[in-house]
């Protein structure tokens, strides 16, 4: 079963510098985020070994969310080889989600 990877200071540019990550800023307290939730668990699952599923808790990591100037949660990054290609504001959907990975594949 596949489970998306935390990432902090430490790990943020070692998983996603080769191969397309998805990288979900999120907060506890947020509403969206908390609705998103289960749509990442189930990327994770689908994607596994193709695309690195990601989350980063921006009350932990406001040094990676400052990096890349997320200023509204959830905000979901694109990266592919380490460089940010797009990225999605507020809550949305799974298939809205497959469709842009699918995409940049």
């Amino acid at each position: 079963m596949g489970k998306y990877i935390e990432l902090d200071m430490q790990n943020f540019d070692s998983v996603t510098k080769s191969g397309l990550a998805v990288v979900d800023f999120w907060a506890p307290w947020c509403g969206p985020c908390r609705m998103l939730a289960p749509v990442i668990d189930e990327l994770a699952n689908d994607y596994e070994g193709k695309v690195a599923i990601c989350k980063v808790n921006t009350d932990e990591q406001d040094e990676l969310s400052a990096r890349y100037g997320i200023r509204s949660i959830p905000t979901i990054l694109f990266m592919k080889d380490g460089q940010v290609v797009d990225q999605m504001v507020g809550a949305t959907s799974k298939q809205a989600l497959k469709d842009k990975i699918d995409s940049l594949m």
